[in-house]
């Protein structure tokens, strides 16, 4: 099979809608030799390289005028090896394609997000992440990565194999190259038992250190305008599989969790006095329910209400403080805040620029529905994630710049300065690297 090339200017968007751009062309190798050609033919062109997944960023991350590389065609599972306990697969392989192959092998990654459209160079390389006490983020799961650098060679790097790119490219923002290949870490399949359960606000947050402590994965979502959670606790269990009945996997997963909430989202864009009195009876809703499946099937959740997103990492210590900030900023405020505050957390990890890097982290995530105003609400709650020593996630929106994020990680400029080699003339940039990494 051969790639396609695409000439012309048509308009990439992302997921959200809030990003755009009009790259001159748009290249779909169908190999790492391919990929590499479109790499150097880029170079001789003059023009800048992104390599785009399915658009989940919220920022403008892989926005470029230049050549856009869609790995469509680079998916599929290459090895697995399972003396290693690890598989191979190609840059572009959508991430629930990934979790199904494996489950039919037996086999699972440790930990995920809750949502799993993403390709898995594009979740990796934004520091995408789930929650856990112990097991990290999917690109702390990484055991070897293979990548395409500007000058259009073929790199592979690992703990043993070029391990300086290896630190830094795990969670590599499209910076140090187009990633082509990862190796992940994998187990044997198993058992998640799913706890979700309403609990008070000034429980959960009094309560938090325990729950985390007492829970492989812990959880929870807070709706503003009212003192109400839904929690959520999932730990390995011995069995039997015991999933969502048909029925009401559907009543709750589409109807409510999709459906309804799309309704009420519309309804309060269109009347936003509403929304208060719809998050207190949507609360009261709320209901306890448990089942126990396999892995990626727990952790995530289908996705279709559209919606904008930031999200901060925070010490673990500092996300109860700050969340109760956001609680009262929201009701001394006139903001109608419609998505509930989502909280997880990560043990540290030793990658660069990622958000869980040499702490242990709680994250704090707020969302507005997609063509709602969202820069009041966003901008008052990143000043309290700042205020508390906050990382934004790389693919969510936020404001900050090379000057701020140099202080946040302490590895900032070993990053900088393996991209200064690897990338001396940022074939791979674009106006959102050199706002949060620099010229």
């Amino acid at each position: 099979m051969s790639g396609t090339t695409k000439t012309g200017r048509g308009t990439w968007r992302n997921w959200a809608g809030n990003v755009g751009s009009r790259p001159a062309r748009e290249v779909s190798p169908a190999s790492p030799a391919e990929l590499a050609d479109a790499v150097r033919q880029a170079a001789q062109d003059g023009l800048k390289v992104k390599a785009v997944g399915t658009g989940h960023s919220f920022t403008a991350v892989a926005a470029t005028d230049g050549v856009l590389i869609r790995p469509d065609l680079l998916t599929g599972i290459r090895e697995i090896d399972r003396t290693g306990m690890t598989v191979t697969v190609e840059a572009g392989t959508p991430l629930k394609r990934l979790n199904a192959a494996l489950a039919r092998e037996g086999l699972s990654l440790t930990n995920m997000g809750d949502i799993m459209d993403q390709t898995v160079a594009g979740a990796t390389s934004t520091g995408t992440h789930g929650t856990g006490r112990d097991s990290a983020s999917i690109a702390a799961q990484i055991r070897a990565l293979e990548l395409v650098t500007a000058d259009g060679s073929l790199m592979t790097c690992s703990e043993k194999e070029n391990p300086e790119v290896f630190a830094a490219a795990r969670i590599g923002l499209g910076a140090l190259g187009v990633v082509t290949a990862i190796t992940f870490a994998v187990e044997p399949l198993f058992l998640l038992t799913a706890r979700e359960e309403p609990m008070a606000f000034d429980r959960v947050t009094a309560e938090f250190d325990a729950l985390h402590a007492e829970n492989e994965h812990f959880e929870f979502y807070w709706f503003p305008h009212t003192g109400s959670c839904n929690t959520k606790r999932n730990n390995r269990s011995a069995g039997p599989p015991a999933p969502p009945g048909q029925l009401s996997g559907w009543i709750e997963d589409e109807l409510l969790s999709n459906g309804v909430f799309q309704l009420v989202c519309s309804l309060g864009r269109t009347v936003p006095a509403t929304i208060p009195a719809i998050a207190k009876l949507s609360s009261r809703a709320l209901s306890a329910r448990m089942y126990t499946d396999i892995p990626y099937k727990v952790f995530t959740s289908p996705r279709r209400v559209r919606f904008i997103e930031m999200e901060y990492a925070l010490p673990r210590e500092a996300a109860v403080a700050a969340l109760r900030e956001v609680k009262a900023m929201i009701e001394r405020s006139p903001l109608r805040i419609s998505f509930p505050v989502e909280v997880r957390t990560a043990p540290a990890d030793d990658i660069a620029l990622s958000t869980a890097s040499g702490r242990e982290s709680a994250y704090i995530a707020v969302h507005m529905y997609r063509g709602t105003a969202y820069r009041s609400y966003f901008t008052a709650v990143e000043r309290i994630m700042t205020a508390h020593g906050g990382r934004p996630h790389w693919g969510k929106v936020h404001t900050r710049d090379a000057g701020y994020l140099a202080e946040a990680y302490p590895r900032f400029g070993e990053f900088t300065a393996l991209r200064d080699r690897l990338d001396p003339d940022r074939l791979f940039g674009n106006d959102y690297l050199r706002r949060v990494l620099g010229d």
